[in-house]
């Protein structure tokens, strides 16, 4: 073909395309699917965007429809060439209401997407019987009931109804040979897998995760016959018994979650069979026994997360063999050993849990040469000689969060000032019982964003430099024994007061865990993202002010100061820590009122001034009506207001300013007596929930 019988050929197929768009503007609807929609507009409670009150007779015109003529879908049922309805799209339209029956009657319909709205009630049963649909999307919704039991949709390739409120068992017909993705996840389905799931032989993705299903006898046998399943997904559901061997059959896997469920026995050492699989996810079940050396040895594995069962022995990993693991989470078992020095040698392995095993032994000088390493989570394993594990650790390059909680008993926090961290973002060294003080070549970490060092014995005064941390938003140096003033640079911190606080996790597999004391209940940290920027002080010897600088940080979520020896007034600029949600001053020796201007602190949910020396009244308006006296009490004899601490005649309600107002001689000394007894009982309970977080945690 010469260059100008192409040009031709472009021409002409251009002409084509003109003329398919000029005539796609006045294409008339089939007047069943026009009824069919205008039905579905009355069931819907709000404004459908696009479908306002000056509607156009002709649907295909309408926003998110989509028409093709009726010869081009090879029907010949009528002499007029009128255009069908093949795909309704309106997904994130906020449309309420129930989903009318009559969709049902347009048969043409190819592509049905209303994800993400909040339509409710039932599924209607004609909608599963559409005999050319290809797309069912209604995820995220908030509709109810079972599915319906007898589906018929012959060309159905993707059907995703997650995230709804739907319940009952799932229907055997929701299978047929041409179902590529199926996903039902975050419902309340109940039930066994139905006996016909091995129907879907093209089935590639299964999401059944966040549901109520169980087995019983073990996963259905129609499961293992899915060999073209890419993605399984059966997490956090009610599954028991052991995993049976035949999920091997399932040869084409990629990724297979099983976590959070009732799994038990021995992992199948089938991982051999399994030559495309890169994510393997069995977290939280009750696998025991080894790992499986085909688990150890898979080349194509990338995320291995195992964490929270009961596996036992050494962890023997071929690293020569893994030549794609980046994540390995095994944290929560019982293994035991020496840490595998071999890691390093995993040359792509960045992301490691080993925390909550008995490892009993110190870093491995070999971790010197972990150049990938970058997440590193090993709390609570019973490691040793903290002053050799940063000495190895420093030489990790890309080391960017540390993790060594509840090791180091006893330790002491090394001075060495040859350490250098200027990668770290996160450091996590809480409940080790070091000793010492804060030491200086952590100054040189500058860009640190999460520093945890609570439940320790450490000395001395909070260093000024921490004030030089411009990314720093979670701060927790509570329950231990620093002394001196708050430094002021501390509310000059310039996350908290106009940055931006994100922090770069591995992998939704992969969170950080760290517990805390709560009235002896442990909590978790989860993704660093999700912490609430936080400067935790409390159970110290601090004494001096509350800087009124406190208030520029704009960002702060939590500052607790209870438990020590501030003194001085609250100053009223707090009131410009606009997103507070947790403000506690308790058993301190503050004086003084209340400012009024704490009251514009709308998003305050915990506040505690109990044990000091404040006096007048409470500020009444905004959160503060929800805070109980139990907030107020203890130490301040000549605080009154609020919802149980009614004020005396003498003092006026609308002058808060005003000082104590004279008791009489009997109610002075009772209001001493009692004073001292509230006092002596909540210093006793900061001392009780020291001691129980020591002993418990």
């Amino acid at each position: 073909m010469g260059a100008q019988d192409f040009w031709v050929v472009i021409i002409v197929i251009g002409f084509c395309f003109q003329a398919q768009v000029s005539s796609s503007k006045n294409l008339t609807c089939n007047p069943n699917d026009l009824k069919a929609l205008e039905d579905f507009m009355k069931g819907i409670e709000t404004v459908i965007e696009g479908w306002g009150n000056n509607l156009s007779s002709n649907c295909c015109e309408w926003a998110g429809i989509t028409c093709n003529s009726s010869s081009s879908l090879g029907l010949k049922d009528s002499s007029i060439d009128t255009y069908r309805v093949v795909k309704l799209e309106l997904p994130k339209k906020r449309l309420a209401g129930n989903l009318s029956e009559s969709l049902g009657m347009l048969d043409q319909l190819r592509t049905l997407n209303l994800s993400h709205n909040f339509l409710k009630h039932s599924l209607p049963i004609p909608l599963f019987h559409l005999p050319n649909l290809e797309l069912l999307d209604l995820s995220s919704n908030d509709f109810s009931g079972p599915i319906p039991a007898d589906i018929d949709l012959p060309s159905i390739q993707f059907l995703e109804i997650s995230q709804n409120f739907l319940n009952g068992s799932l229907p055997p017909s929701i299978c047929n040979n041409s179902i590529r993705a199926l996903k039902l996840a975050v419902n309340y389905f109940t039930g066994d897998l139905p006996p016909g799931l091995g129907n879907c032989s093209a089935l590639e993705d299964l999401d059944l995760s966040t549901n109520a299903l169980t087995c019983t006898g073990g996963l259905s046998q129609g499961l293992f016959r899915l060999q073209k399943l890419t993605r399984l997904s059966i997490q956090d559901n009610k599954f028991s018994g052991p995993l049976s061997e035949e999920i091997g059959n399932l040869i084409n896997l990629v990724r297979l979650d099983i976590s959070t469920n009732l799994f038990s026995g021995t992992i199948p050492d089938v991982f051999h069979r399994l030559r495309r699989l890169q994510y393997f996810v069995a977290h939280s079940n009750n696998f025991d026994g080894q790992m499986p050396p085909s688990l150890s040895t898979s080349p194509t594995l990338s995320l291995l997360n195992v964490r929270n069962n009961s596996l036992q022995g050494s962890i023997d990993l071929n690293c020569s063999a893994m030549t794609s693991l980046a994540t390995l989470n095994l944290g929560s078992n019982r293994f035991d050993g020496p840490i595998p020095p071999n890691l390093p040698s995993c040359r792509h392995l960045r992301n490691i849990n080993l925390s909550g095993n008995n490892f009993s032994c110190q870093i491995p000088e070999s971790f010197k040469n972990f150049h990938s390493l970058s997440y590193l989570l090993l709390s609570n394993s019973s490691i040793s000689n903290i002053s050799s594990a940063l000495k190895i650790l420093q030489h990790c390059q890309n080391l960017t969060t540390l993790v060594l909680a509840k090791n180091f008993r006893d330790e002491e926090l090394p001075a060495d000032p040859t350490l250098y961290f200027g990668r770290l973002k996160v450091l996590i060294l809480g409940n080790c019982g070091l000793t010492g003080s804060i030491p200086q070549w952590l100054s040189s970490s500058t860009r640190l964003q999460l520093l945890d060092l609570s439940w320790n014995y450490l000395e001395g005064t909070i260093p000024v430099w921490f004030g030089n941390f411009s990314n720093l938003f979670y701060l927790d140096l509570s329950n231990n024994s620093f002394t001196g003033e708050i430094p002021r640079s501390i509310t000059g911190l310039q996350s908290l007061i106009d940055g931006s606080i994100s922090i770069q996790e591995p992998s939704p597999d992969f969170p950080l865990f760290m517990k805390r004391n709560v009235s002896a209940r442990g909590l978790q940290y989860n993704q660093v993202w999700s912490f609430p920027p936080t400067l935790e002080l409390s159970n110290n010897n601090l004494s001096g002010p509350i800087w009124p600088e406190f208030g520029k940080l704009r960002l702060l979520h939590v500052l607790d100061l209870k438990c020590n020896n501030l003194s001085g007034p609250i100053p009223s600029s707090l009131s410009g820590m606009i997103s507070l949600e947790t403000l506690d001053m308790s058993g301190n020796r503050l004086s003084g009122t209340i400012p009024p201007s704490l009251v514009n602190l709308s998003f305050l949910s915990k506040f505690n001034v109990a044990d000091n020396e404040l006096h007048g009244m409470i500020p009444a308006g905004g959160q503060f009506w929800t805070f109980s006296s139990p907030s107020f009490e203890g130490g301040n004899n000549n605080l009154c207001g609020g919802l149980t601490l009614p004020c005396p005649p003498e003092v006026p309600y609308d002058n808060p300013s005003l000082g104590p107002w004279p008791p009489r001689k009997s109610e002075k000394y009772t209001g001493m007596i009692v004073g001292m007894v509230v006092g002596f009982v909540f210093g006793i309970t900061c001392f009780i929930g020291i001691d129980r977080y020591v002993w418990t945690f």
